[in-house]
Parts: structure tokens; C-alpha cells; sequence
């Protein structure tokens, strides 16, 4: 029997807005307001969009902490939690559950390059830590390993590991996936061009970058799809398609920082290694922005 979604439609992975001062808690407040009221059925922080990775260990906690408190129950709380250090994955699951999250994404650990063997453990190890559902998290261009179907099989036997935010980017290897474990675990999109495909194999929303800059067009297409309009949905997905290849013209969240920077919810700053985006990239991504009046 499969476990009870965390959530169904769109989660957006959001960015952290940062000032002189660290995080811009001001305008953090106004994007997760934002989205709300636009619709989304769940969030996202300190996921790779949220650039987790150039957190510092307080910033991290904090703003989990944070979040969870503001948000205050009006739409489930996803909080990134994985890393390349599985105590330290331990550590932060177990703050965030303990300080509400509605559950945790947890990215394959990167740079290490686990074998299947190897991420059986380390899942298993954190899923065991939790107290809320475990999202398992697939994005082999990011971290130098994916998980194979029969590794999903494996870790769909734990009770906490309960979906995945599939980023893989191959369907044929997608639908394997759903074959051997879509019974077993929930799938989300980790890909905004593949959200209808995804969705027609039996999968229950995505896991969005689009949804910062659109969140009530991400959350209409999904629930264009659940509704029975499929024809309707992919239509959206086929015209929102410019804007999804020029928010990863450069590598997330380069792109939709600049984004929301232009609609004024935040400053366009990142921290090093990212920088701004190149301006012939920015003018395309800028001009597509004009095209659907975010702008």
C-alpha cells in the first residue's frame, strides 16, 4: 500500500533571498506569502534552489526553524536536509523534524559517488533518524551518482521513504522507475520540461524552479492534468517551455535568482562559486519574462 502523499500538485524549491546582512528575512517572508496565496500546495527550503550548499550550519537550522514557524501549517514544509556527510544528514533531519517540517528531501550524497550498496546504507541510516516522510532526491548531474529502479525497490521498504524528486532527465530510465517502484513510493518531477510526462505515468506533482517566477501556472498546469484536461496541460507545458530553458541556461539558481531580482522580491545576489548570470543570458531570460507579463 502506498504511504500518504506528502503533498500532490506543486512544491516550489525556493530561493534563499540574501542581503548585506545574510539572509533577507524581509523579503523571505513576502516570496513565501507570495507563493501561498498563488496557490502551491507545498514548499521547499534549502533545497539546491535554495542554495543549501553555501549555508553555514546556523543559517541552515535557522531558517528551517524559521520557516516551519512563519509558514505556520498553511502548506506543508519540505526541508532539504541531505548531504555528502551522512551525520551530518542525520543531524539536520533530526532539527528538522524536531522543529516541525513537514518532511525532508534528501539529495544523494554528491562528490563521494556511492555505490547502489552505498546509498541503501546512507538512506536508511537517515530514514531511521527521521520522525517525518523522507523524500529521496535523484539529480546524477549534480552529484555524480543516480539511483537504479531496484535501488528505489530496496529503499520503498522503509517505512519513512516515502517519494522521489526524480531529476534524472531520462524518461526511459523514469519509466522504468515507475514500473519497478511506483507502487512503493510517490514520484514528483525534478524537471519543469517534463512535469506532463511525469504526471502521465503516474506521478503526483513536481518539485518546481518554475513556481518561484510562476507559482499559480505551475500549480494550474498540475491541476489541469488531475482534472482530466490533459490536452490542456500539456498545452501549458509546451508554451512555458521558453521560460524553463532560460531559467536553466545556467546552472540553478543562477537564472531564477535573477528572475525574482527583476520582479523585485529580492536582491540578485548569490554566494560564490555562483555569480550573476551572463548578460546575453539574462537579456533571453529577461525578453521570455516580458512575453508572459512577469515583467
Amino acid at each position: 500500500m502506498k504511504k500518504t502523499p506528502v503533498f500532490k500538485g506543486v512544491a516550489t524549491a525556493l530561493i534563499t533571498p540574501f542581503n548585506d546582512s545574510g539572509i533577507d528575512f524581509n523579503a523571505f517572508k513576502r516570496l513565501v506569502d507570495w507563493q501561498i496565496d498563488e496557490g502551491v500546495n507545498a514548499i521547499v527550503i534549502c533545497g539546491t534552489t535554495g542554495e543549501k550548499s553555501t549555508l553555514g550550519d546556523a543559517e541552515h537550522r535557522h531558517l528551517l526553524e524559521y520557516a516551519v514557524n512563519y509558514i505556520n501549517g498553511r502548506v506543508p514544509v519540505i526541508a532539504g536536509t541531505g548531504s555528502n556527510d551522512i551525520a551530518y544528514s542525520v543531524s539536520m533531519t533530526r532539527h528538522a523534524c524536531q522543529v516541525g517540517a513537514d518532511a525532508v528531501l534528501c539529495v544523494t550524497p554528491y562528490y563521494n559517488k556511492a555505490t547502489q550498496g552505498g546509498l541503501i546504507q546512507s538512506y536508511y541510516t537517515v530514514a531511521d533518524a527521521a520522525t517525518k516522510p523522507v523524500i529521496l532526491y535523484n539529480v546524477p548531474s549534480r552529484t555524480g551518482v543516480g539511483i537504479e529502479p531496484e535501488t528505489y525497490v530496496k529503499l520503498g521498504e522503509h517505512e519513512n521513504i516515502v517519494a522521489i524528486k526524480e531529476a534524472n532527465g531520462n524518461i526511459s530510465k523514469i519509466v522504468e522507475t515507475f514500473a519497478a517502484a511506483g507502487d512503493l513510493l510517490d514520484i514528483y518531477s525534478g524537471n519543469d520540461d517534463q512535469i506532463v510526462p511525469i504526471l502521465s505515468m503516474g506521478g503526483i506533482g513536481v518539485i518546481s524552479v518554475l513556481s518561484n517566477p510562476m507559482p499559480a501556472a505551475t500549480a494550474e498546469l498540475c491541476r489541469r492534468f488531475f482534472e482530466g484536461d490533459v490536452e490542456g496541460s500539456a498545452k501549458m507545458q509546451k508554451e512555458l517551455l521558453p521560460l524553463i530553458k532560460a531559467l536553466f541556461c545556467e546552472v540553478n539558481p543562477i537564472p531564477v535568482k535573477a528572475a525574482m531580482a527583476a520582479m523585485g522580491f529580492c536582491e540578485n545576489r548569490l554566494r560564490l562559486p555562483l555569480v550573476p548570470m551572463e548578460p546575453a543570458h539574462e537579456a533571453v531570460l529577461l525578453a521570455e519574462m516580458k512575453k508572459l507579463n512577469l515583467i
